[in-house]
């Protein structure tokens, strides 16, 4: 069979697979109006006023948006709660957590048309900037909790997000916006270690760790009025859902609905698995390597897991492919792990973990020696990676290919 593989915001790369392969694509779910899934949202909120009525009593209200690494249709939302939001006093902050910077061509795409209106509004969250955090809180498992200044000074918050299956704290949406949206280095690093955690995976949410801490640094802002606007988005980036209200209520609804998209049925594990990270998750290995994770649900003991992805800015946070680089195998960078942790060593604890079990092959933008240092054996073509797959695997061998890897957590059986 022949399919066209999505790389880059526009690209594609044909490839010829085995005929009995199996292509996994989001879960197609009924199609409804864009604007009538949101305003439905917004006027029928989950223990909340409505949308209009909680914006009539507010003072300076912190709208929390996310930044060009997520798919979050933020100008659609913005788009049916301005004539409202624009009477009140506000400004947004872009929910970066540790990423670097949204560039101006990003901020253009997160707020569309409404741009040139809000952008003397926008704060963009800079984790590293520890004169901009202020201490709110210790979370029941210590984690201390530093968040934006303008978090502190809010006197409400607007967040908008959207909700799919997250390798570590189960799902995004709703609590990230706060952390790790807005909060500080220290709070993110101290957070994230749990990530190693088993109870920490896709999701998960019962005994999770990381998602237990995230519930914790919410409460030090319980006192601070919240409305939340959550999407759900099918594989074409259309919006399939929508919830709206209290912060809680309104991302437990929609789980259930990302259920819907990206828990994909899998008939069994397979000797290749090929995961791709598809535009915007493509950003940065750092963000790519959830491909990685998911595909590893797929991917039979001792098989190839070949993750395609552009990488656009590289690598992104350096430190966990820095800890990789270190090690001479897999296992020393998990028993390096079991010394000590630094923000993004989860991932390269993930990585190891896959390349123990089986290998991990890359087609990607970036350079051969990035790729081998993460363990990672690097393609310059794709087809010919496929092909020495096949010959090492055998032709008859069972193989999968998640078309929207970062987010889709394949179901087997």
């Amino acid at each position: 069979m022949r399919i066209d593989i999505p790389y880059g915001r526009d690209g594609r790369i044909p490839l010829e697979l085995p005929d009995c392969a199996e292509v996994v694509y989001p879960n197609s779910v009924p199609r409804r109006d864009e604007g009538d899934i949101l305003r439905s949202a917004l006027e029928n909120p989950i223990d909340s006023p409505r949308f209009r009525d909680f914006v009539s009593k507010c003072g300076n209200t912190l709208v929390i948006v996310n930044d060009a690494t997520r798919p979050t249709p933020t100008a659609r939302v913005l788009s049916l709660i301005w004539e409202d939001l624009s009477k009140i006093p506000h400004k947004f902050i872009v929910a970066t957590g540790v990423h670097r910077a949204s560039t101006e061509e990003e901020l253009k795409g997160i707020f569309g048309d409404l741009y040139p209106e809000v952008r003397d509004n926008v704060i963009m969250h800079d984790a590293r900037k520890e004169e901009d955090m202020i201490h709110i809180g210790t979370s029941k498992n210590g984690t201390e909790m530093y968040v934006n200044r303008a978090g502190v000074e809010a006197d409400e918050f607007v967040v908008i997000g959207s909700v799919e299956p997250h390798y570590f704290a189960g799902y995004t949406g709703g609590r990230k916006a706060f952390l790790p949206g807005i909060a500080s280095f220290r709070t993110i690093e101290q957070n994230h270690r749990y990530a190693l955690r088993p109870e920490s995976s896709a999701l998960a949410l019962d005994g999770n760790p990381v998602h237990d801490d995230m519930i914790d640094a919410l409460k030090t802002v319980s006192e601070k009025p919240i409305f939340s606007i959550m999407t759900v988005l099918d594989g074409d980036h259309r919006i399939y859902a929508a919830t709206a209200g209290h912060i809680h209520g309104s991302f437990y609804a929609a789980i259930d609905r990302a259920n819907d998209v990206y828990c994909v049925p899998v008939s069994r594990k397979a000797e290749l698995v090929i995961s791709i990270a598809p535009y915007p998750m493509d950003i940065d290995l750092y963000q790519s390597q959830k491909a990685l994770d998911n595909g590893k649900l797929a991917l039979a003991d001792g098989g190839i897991l070949l993750m395609v992805s552009k990488c656009r800015d590289g690598i992104g946070d350096e430190a966990f492919v820095k800890l990789l680089a270190s090690c001479d195998t897999p296992g020393e960078t998990l028993r390096r792990l079991d010394e000590g942790y630094k923000l993004g060593w989860h991932k390269a604890g993930k990585m190891a973990e896959i390349a123990v079990r089986g290998e991990m092959w890359g087609y990607t933008d970036l350079e051969d020696d990035v790729l081998n240092s993460c363990f990672i054996r690097p393609w310059s073509d794709l087809q010919t990676a496929v092909d020495e797959a096949l010959s090492i695997i055998g032709s008859q061998a069972h193989v999968v290919v998640l078309m929207c890897g970062s987010m889709s957590v394949p179901k087997i059986g």
